[in-house]
């Protein structure tokens, strides 16, 4: 089975033994930064690993396009204050607030509230 979008499985079966990449430790950093989720755990067991979460309210998910970011920001965070949207780019994964003081885009990877 081809997987379409490793962030979406990843955050599907976060209890789930997977393989940890560095797109997953990151978002999961930036959630963790922004007080989304508590602690994380990586265990390595030399065969799938695993990523232990500690979940301290409820995860959104969204699929959108960077040329519309702002629309969308506006339309799906409950204030310009409140809520981040993660996006990937040239100097790394960072939320929008850090990409808009870097003048830089990049590829949206989800937001959440």
């Amino acid at each position: 089975m081809v997987r379409m979008n490793v962030l979406a499985d990843a955050l599907k079966s976060i209890n789930n033994v997977e393989k940890r990449g560095k797109l997953i430790v990151r978002f999961l950093i930036g959630m963790m930064k922004h007080g989304y989720i508590g602690e994380f755990e990586i265990t390595d067991d030399h065969r799938a690993g695993k990523i232990v979460v500690n979940l301290t309210g409820r995860l959104n998910k969204f699929d959108m396009q960077l040329k519309d970011l702002e629309k969308w920001q506006n339309n799906l965070l409950p204030s310009h204050q409140f809520g981040f949207i993660v996006l990937t780019t040239l100097a790394g994964i960072m939320d929008h607030e850090a990409a808009r003081r870097k003048h830089t885009g990049g590829k949206i990877l989800g937001f959440f509230f």
